[in-house]
């Protein structure tokens, strides 16, 4: 014999909806399968549960089944609590919010509901027509910056011609002529529908967006026909976008509301501008440090020397100690990329390398044959005679 349906939820025959709704759901968090694994009562407890929701959390179900009992309201209840996990509760926000409690909630969004069941399969419709209430948002944009690495070093502002959707001024965005807007008739203002399936599990709702208004939930009237009622056409805008000093390739900056303006009033998407650096011609970039390479002559590299160099700001007088090995690296401070994160710049780096002719000559080469001779270019190291005789021959030569 089937139980009394508030005995089920534990609450008198006068007790109110709100009463109704606390009790079940404290049931179903209790009784539901995912809680209680392989536990037949707790199960068909749950169905109970369902079951009594079912008809009692319905005015014109709990009038019949006030009258009349378990006749009054037939199959229809057990039918409905099919499977399981009894899906068949009328208030799915009911439901979901009791399975929100149950797997712990979510992170709240400014305050209001917790984000759980109820957003995947949208609610009771409320959330969508809250959305659709301000239009479609637009989409983003993105779009790629090429910088040379002077702009990079020291920040830049550039300005964008920019190619996107945007408000159609004939409809001021409305998409229509007069502004006017009507209930949509396919999902009735929700900006959704609904198709039920049953499977073995139970009932299962699929929600999707109204295909005839969008999600918006109504639909123009008198559309505009410069825009076809969408709100929106092609155009283009000049953006100015400031970029920092130190950016590096793939970094991107976000403009807010500056993107594809939203179809019959909604909120514009964003522009992202993704940075792409230029390769250089003179230097290579490390981090905030650029790299230079310089050949300098053997007698320089021996004897020493100042050379001017080019750096990011214009050329620098850089001086070459004397006897400076090949592959050393030299540093000209304050001289490299601006840092994305505080004040000050990189430094750039001068890697000195030997500079070799591949054409001499005859002259040349027998000058070399009598250097050569020296014991100065042996690396096993000479006397301090030696090598003031070799120095002495090479000022003689080059000079």
């Amino acid at each position: 014999m089937k139980k009394d349906f508030y005995e089920v939820l534990g609450v008198s025959r006068s007790a109110s909806k709100d009463e109704i709704k606390k009790a079940y759901r404290k049931l179903a968090l209790q009784y539901h399968p995912d809680k209680n694994p392989d536990n037949k009562d707790a199960e068909e407890h749950f169905k109970e549960v369902n079951e009594a929701y079912e008809v009692l959390s319905n005015d014109d179900k709990r009038r019949r089944y006030d009258q009349f009992g378990h006749a009054g309201v037939g199959s229809s209840a057990a039918s409905g609590a099919g499977g399981a996990y009894g899906a068949g509760v009328n208030d799915f926000s009911d439901i979901f919010s009791a399975f929100n409690d149950m797997f712990g909630g979510g992170r709240s969004r400014g305050g209001g509901a917790p984000f759980g069941f109820e957003e995947v399969f949208g609610g009771a419709g409320g959330g969508r027509r809250s959305r659709a209430s301000a239009g479609i948002p637009g989409t983003d944009l993105k779009i790629r910056l090429k910088l040379t690495l002077e702009e990079i070093a020291r920040g830049v502002e550039k300005t964008l011609k920019i190619k996107k959707q945007m408000p159609c001024k004939e409809c001021n965005g409305s998409g229509s002529k007069t502004g006017a807007t009507e209930t949509c008739q396919t999902c009735h203002g929700s900006g959704e529908v609904r198709q039920a399936s049953k499977t073995m599990f139970g009932q299962f709702v699929n929600i999707t967006a109204c295909p005839t208004c969008g999600g918006e939930g109504r639909v123009v009237k008198d559309r505009c026909t410069s825009c076809y009622g969408e709100g929106i056409k092609q155009g283009e805008v000049t953006v100015k976008v400031t970029v920092p000093a130190g950016v590096q390739d793939g970094n991107y900056l976000t403009l807010r509301g500056q993107g594809n303006a939203g179809p019959r009033g909604g909120a514009p998407g964003d522009l992202i501008v993704v940075i792409e650096e230029k390769p250089h011609e003179l230097f290579r970039r490390n981090g905030n440090d650029v790299i230079f390479d310089l050949s300098v002559s053997y007698p320089d590299l021996v004897m020493g020397t100042k050379i001017d160099v080019p750096t990011l700001d214009g050329a620098v007088k850089l001086t070459i100690p004397a006897a400076t090995q090949p592959d050393t690296m030299l540093r000209i401070a304050g001289h490299g990329i601006g840092h994305l994160r505080g004040s000050g710049r990189g430094d750039q780096l001068v890697r000195v390398n030997v500079y070799v002719p591949k054409d001499l000559s005859h002259q040349d080469k027998e000058l070399l044959r009598e250097l050569k001779k020296s014991g100065a270019f042996s690396p096993s190291g000479n006397s301090d005679r030696e090598e003031r005789s070799f120095f002495e021959k090479a000022r003689d030569i080059f000079s």
